[in-house]
């Protein structure tokens, strides 16, 4: 039985960029590029149109940014996962992006196959930070102004088994990883992380690791530890 190809839609304002990521892409037996936007109102219209499983978006576009077509494009139904693309010394918004729903993220100068592996993990839902992000995003939450800032109470809301599941997830531990820490099955795994999910009101994986990244230092005997994407 034949597997259908994971559905992309690329959007950058840079023609040679895209026309970069559809060479790498098309390359891939599994992976189907649906669309191109070179701004984020286009990349609506194509994600409503085509419906596609995986956006690798830009930041910084004319018309509509990327964050704001990231924001919109999660509150839809049955939204797609989006990578956000970014140049990253000089992209200050990681933070505001996972707060719109952005899934994860890659450089531009990510290496060709880490790129189509990037694509397959957001498809299935299995993101890893890669250590220059992560650190990147524990240092903007751990200086996060004010309102930004989850309040420690906040985490409270979660059980012992809760709150150590999400701290795996914000160490970018796959369900599976969890599993065999905690030495727990994957389906309770998976339980937890959606409990904790609701009680902290965020939609993915991601949102949650920002979370618990934003609430304070680990608690003691609980480390972050950056952990190679795709390695």
């Amino acid at each position: 039985m034949s597997v259908e190809p994971i559905r992309i839609l690329v959007v950058d304002d840079e023609p040679l960029i895209r026309a970069g990521l559809r060479l790498i892409l098309e390359g891939a037996p599994d992976i189907s590029i649906v669309g191109e936007a070179g701004d984020g109102e286009a990349a609506l219209r194509l994600a409503a149109e085509h419906r596609p499983d995986v956006v690798l978006m830009d930041i910084r576009m004319p018309v509509l940014n990327g964050i704001a077509a990231t924001e919109r494009i999660t509150g839809s139904l049955r939204p797609p996962r989006i990578i956000v693309l970014t140049s990253f010394d000089t992209d200050d918004f990681i933070l505001d992006a996972l707060r719109a729903g952005a899934s994860g993220f890659l450089l531009k100068d990510t290496a060709p196959a880490d790129l189509v592996s990037a694509v397959r993990d957001a498809a299935q839902d299995n993101l890893r930070f890669s250590p220059k992000i992560l650190r990147r995003i524990v240092a903007a939450a751990a200086s996060a102004p004010g309102p930004a800032q989850l309040p420690e109470d906040r985490l409270k809301e979660l059980s012992n088994r809760e709150r150590a599941v999400a701290e795996a997830v914000a160490r970018g531990l796959t369900n599976t990883e969890i599993s065999a820490e905690l030495f727990v099955s994957v389906a309770t795994v998976k339980t937890h992380v959606a409990n904790a999910f609701t009680k902290l009101d965020v939609t993915n994986r991601v949102q949650l690791a920002v979370a618990v990244l934003e609430s304070g230092p680990p608690r003691p005997g609980t480390r972050l530890e950056v952990r190679h994407h795709l390695a």
